[in-house]
């Protein structure tokens, strides 16, 4: 959101959801916790909010949708499997450090989504999984990688992404660039991608 556009109210009520269950988790987070973040009372959260699953329910959804429309722009931008998959890992690590509370909140909080509204959400997460097996079902086909297990190996790629939510820490001192750019290098590695194309302004040693 531009930074000279007020929040409206749903959205000052997903910011104070979103930090209320980054601080407390989930089930530990109260909607008097929320609405206290959000400078409102407990009976204005109502209004919007018929409870604090819908407001989770609400992050996770518009999050994937994020990630999914970001996912396949970086796969769209080039041509060869190997590039596509390094556009992809590249914004999808960056992704998870950048924006770490929520990609934690989304991922690991999914399970407290009712069934209806989990199923809402795994659709998306299923379209997120159907490109990266593209690109490497594509990799596969052209030769560039080389793995006799392609959906074990999109489930490795994914997992090496989602996990940085987990441990990233803004105090730290890698950049969200130089990580993507380390486990980039490590995804391309896991597919055995030959050969490999140097990356632009790289030192190949020559």
């Amino acid at each position: 959101m531009p930074k000279d556009v007020a929040p409206t109210t749903r959205d000052r009520l997903k910011l104070a959801a979103a930090k209320s269950f980054a601080d407390k988790g989930f089930h530990a987070t109260t909607t008097r916790d929320i609405a206290a973040a959000a400078g409102m009372s407990p009976a204005a959260v109502y209004v919007h909010h018929p409870s604090k699953e819908s407001l989770l329910h609400e992050l996770s959804l518009e999050g994937h949708e994020q990630v999914l429309a970001l996912a396949r722009e970086a796969a769209g931008s080039a041509d060869s499997p190997t590039a596509r998959l390094r556009a992809l890992m590249h914004t999808w690590v960056r992704l998870h450090a950048e924006l770490h509370t929520m990609s934690r909140i989304v991922n690991y909080e999914i399970d407290a989504l009712t069934p209806e509204h989990l199923a809402e959400v795994s659709v998306v997460r299923r379209e997120i999984t159907a490109v990266f097996r593209d690109v490497v079902t594509a990799g596969v086909a052209t030769g560039e990688f080389a793995t006799d297990r392609p959906r074990m190996t999109v489930a490795a790629l994914i997992s090496l992404g989602v996990d940085v939510a987990r441990w990233w820490s803004d105090e730290g001192s890698w950049t969200p660039e130089a990580l993507a750019d380390h486990l980039t290098t490590l995804a391309l590695r896991m597919v055995a991608a030959h050969p490999l194309e140097p990356e632009a302004g790289v030192d190949t040693g020559g």
